[in-house]
């Protein structure tokens, strides 16, 4: 059989991932802290972007109309004239690309802003929270140590983890602060004695002994039940301890409402780190029985492009800076379409959702029905992985709560006449089930799903029950039980 070389021509559709269509499928999934950093990222490095400066109150507009000259108003006449019918219609569309998607006209728009925003108190974004770590310096410098004490007391706390527990040996604290091993456990001891007590602990146990000690808790049944049964205090077995005491169970009661005094974890409170709040992303009010779906604009710059700059690509006569500017002028151009069409297809997704979700906004989240990206998808003509995108890291603030777009979208549990139910509807269910129940006798996971089968026909199975009740972070009912 002869080889031969033969040239075809052949038509196919192929798709291309340009950088442009990277960095629109990219701001997508960006949460509104992550897009203001991006947009302010870009604003430094392209020259032809520029941030719109906020319209003038019509006052002040009329004052300074009056004000301005005849001459300044011919030159700016020349001026208009002599830019471009393009510029001008780039500036025209992009100028408050942010203001179109409200379903509210711009007189309510502005109430609607006037609205606090809730956030972190004038406090907090002034003072700065101090580390473990700097609190337990503060206080050893602080301290009558000689300078060998003082340098073993850095090396402890450098071998402290985020709860405050001391992670190391002893030895190895004696190598790094170069002193005898013997020097280590007194300077140990004494800062177990620092503010918060129990810290450089080395066990839950030692913690709690320590801060006994430090409260003058001299009783040896409260010392004893610290020292050797803490285990059994965890797995709630409670009347075994109490017969091994010859205590009843309300003098263990006692016993054990001291020990949830205690910290258990004195450095969880150094080592939590600043408070993130969340901003929504999207608003929606009840207005006039009707709901009005508003985007967060704030702190989003209005972008538009520089007219300086624009007009060098008619101007100047240089090859290579007329090409930086049209390159520079192309990616403005780019970027402002991208962020229109974020914010248009994240006012779309939440039309649909609220339309889907209707009975949610007006009762609440027992009322939420099942739902899926595909469902979105078709309703507004999207793919189904740009509305998985639009729906990430987004927040939606609602007459019910701040929930994540994500949430609107849960699977599906059949009733007994056939229709469904959204499993966020019956997770508030057994939440409120167990919010009502009888602390002395919870209700297990099996009588959960038969209330549910009895009162709201929803057929669920124990099992479903439970990884429903494990994912609102409930005990079991044997935990939950009240002994006393």
């Amino acid at each position: 059989m002869a080889l031969e070389l033969r040239q075809q021509l052949k038509l196919s559709q192929q798709l291309v991932m340009t950088p442009q269509l990277q960095q629109a499928i990219k701001l997508l999934q960006l949460s509104r802290f992550e897009l203001v950093d991006m947009v302010q990222k870009e604003l430094l490095e392209n020259p032809l972007l520029d941030e719109a400066q906020p319209e003038p109150s019509q006052e002040k507009a009329e004052e300074a109309q009056d004000a301005t000259t005849a001459e300044h108003t011919e030159n700016s006449e020349a001026m208009a004239d002599s830019v471009t019918d393009q510029a001008a219609m780039q500036n025209a569309d992009w100028e408050n690309y942010l203001g179109e998607f409200s379903s509210t006209a711009r007189q309510s728009a502005g109430r609607d802003s006037e609205i606090p925003e809730e956030g972190m108190s004038f406090e907090n974004r002034l003072s700065v929270s101090p580390s473990l770590a700097s609190h337990l310096e503060w206080q050893l410098h602080l301290s009558s140590l000689s300078k060998a004490e003082i340098q073993i007391g850095e090396a402890i706390i450098g071998n402290l983890d985020s709860q405050g527990y001391f992670k190391a040996d002893l030895e190895d604290v004696a190598q790094e602060a170069d002193c005898a091993f013997e020097d280590v456990e007194p300077v140990l001891k004494l800062m177990q004695q620092f503010d918060p007590v129990g810290v450089a602990a080395r066990d839950p146990r030692e913690c709690l002994l320590v801060q006994l000690e430090f409260y003058e808790y001299d009783d040896p049944i409260l010392l004893g039940i610290v020292q050797d049964h803490l285990e059994d205090i965890e797995k709630r077995r409670f009347k075994p301890l109490a017969r091994k005491f010859r205590i009843s169970l309300e003098e263990l009661k006692e016993y054990l409402d001291i020990l949830k005094t205690l910290d258990p974890m004195p450095g969880a409170a150094y080592g939590s780190g600043d408070t993130q709040y969340i901003s929504p992303d999207v608003y929606v009010y009840e207005y006039e029985d009707d709901f009005i779906i508003v985007l967060n604009e704030d702190g989003l710059p209005q972008l538009t492009v520089n007219e300086f700059y624009l007009d060098t690509i008619h101007s100047d006569r240089n090859a290579c800076n007329k090409e930086y500017v049209q390159e520079r002028f192309r990616s403005a151009q780019w970027l402002m379409k991208s962020l229109y069409q974020r914010q248009r297809t994240l006012y779309k997704v939440m039309e649909s959702i609220l339309r889907f979700q209707h009975e949610f906004f007006e009762k609440g989240v027992t009322h939420l029905k099942p739902l899926i990206l595909k469902d979105v998808a078709d309703d507004i003509g999207m793919h189904e992985s740009t509305i998985s995108r639009i729906t990430t890291s987004k927040y939606v603030s609602t007459p019910h709560g701040l929930f994540e777009l994500k949430f609107f979208f849960n699977s599906a549990l059949g009733l007994d006449d056939g229709s469904q139910v959204g499993s966020e509807s019956v997770k508030a269910q057994i939440k409120s089930l167990i919010g009502d129940e009888n602390p002395k006798k919870p209700l297990s996971d099996e009588k959960i799903a038969e209330i549910l089968k009895e009162r709201l026909e929803i057929n669920i199975a124990r099992r479903t029950v439970a990884k429903y009740r494990s994912s609102l972070g409930i005990a079991s009912s044997s935990k939950r039980k009240q002994i006393f």
